[in-house]
């Protein structure tokens, strides 16, 4: 029998986000920049990591207490090594939507390993469509023929319909949304644009480099016109619009200007074990601890109920020049 989890301010325990490696083949501007994660970085080591068999003992904990959907992310959860072997146990809990974050660049190769595991969908990390500011973007040289070609061959193995993520960036890749959108208008693909965040303490994140979704939404609308749809569930927090000539959809996630923290469900689960009960959260609560101390199920399932009954995070919706300025624990560790 599930037993839904209920935080401070109303809000339901839905989804699931399982960071599954710290490491990543991309050094994104606003996520892992060289300056910080250069080649001396220390990674977490094997040790340190959650195992497969810990994390699928969690997820079911989870899910019993109302998540119904779980997304693998990183880092870039594609470098876990046999990730394939994860996604099997997590295929077999039942009533679990299952979905994974990438940057594409391993796509082409895995994407039907993936699949035959049992993921049902990708979402796609693609910040641009012209090679060269894709590859200031990404900072590692990276075509964007790569990761298109990762799209694709998502698309022939069935995990669809995959959705492509663009973080942007005010006099980096905003000149890229027109570009991006006639790109996927008519794919089937579902388009999101992201306000660049202030997740982390690395990024270097400005007020003034985030370009509102408001902004987003007028230029495309402007070539193609658009019109509001409804969120697919509760607490989605991509805003979405389709095309007017029935091209498909667009959307918008707006966590800067238009804060959704009130309908927000979801919780992560970090590399090493720690969960986070909100994206800029400052520190996380140790699991990997309970599971090594053969805690039972109960007492882990206690500890996680206790958590979020308490949670009452709303970062977004009481943002501030204070509040974006302290440290926080970095995306790369906890996922988008």
């Amino acid at each position: 029998m599930t037993a839904t989890l209920v935080d401070r301010l109303g809000r339901q325990v839905r989804d699931l986000r399982i960071s599954v490696t710290d490491r990543c083949n991309f050094r994104c501007v606003y996520c892992m920049p060289k300056t910080v994660f250069g080649r001396d970085y220390p990674f977490l080591q094997r040790a340190e990591l959650l195992s497969f068999e810990e994390i699928a003992r969690i997820a079911r904990l989870f899910v019993a207490q109302g998540v119904r959907k779980i997304r693998l992310t990183g880092g870039e959860p594609l470098l876990r090594r046999d990730i394939e072997r994860l996604i099997g146990l997590l295929a077999a809990i039942p009533g679990l939507e299952l979905t994974l974050t990438t940057n594409g660049s391993l796509l082409p190769q895995r994407a039907r390993s993936l699949r035959d595991a049992g993921l049902q969908r990708v979402t796609v990390s693609l910040d641009a469509l012209d090679d060269d500011v894709f590859k200031r973007m990404n900072d590692v040289d990276f075509p964007v023929a790569q990761v298109l070609a990762g799209i694709a061959a998502a698309e022939a193995a069935g995990l669809t319909p995959v959705k492509v993520n663009t973080v942007l960036k005010r006099s980096v890749n905003e000149n890229q949304i027109l570009p991006l959108a006639r790109h996927f208008r008519g794919s089937g693909h579902v388009l999101r644009f992201i306000e660049y965040m202030d997740v982390g303490s690395s990024n270097g994140w400005r007020m003034e480099d985030v370009v509102p979704s408001g902004e987003v939404v007028r230029r495309i609308g402007e070539v193609f016109p658009l019109e509001p749809i409804d969120p697919n569930y509760p607490g989605e927090v991509a805003e979405r619009w389709r095309y007017v000539d029935g091209g498909g959809e667009v959307g918008v996630i707006s966590s800067v200007t238009q804060a959704f923290c009130s309908s927000c469900t979801r919780i992560r689960l970090s590399t090493e074990g720690k969960l986070y009960t909100c994206l800029f959260a400052q520190e996380g609560h140790d699991l990997r601890q309970l599971l090594r101390e053969d805690r039972t199920d109960e007492e882990i399932a206690a500890a996680i109920g206790t958590l979020w009954s308490a949670r009452g995070d709303r970062y977004s919706e009481i943002r501030t020049a204070a509040t974006a300025a302290a440290r926080k624990i970095e995306m790369s560790y906890i996922g988008g």
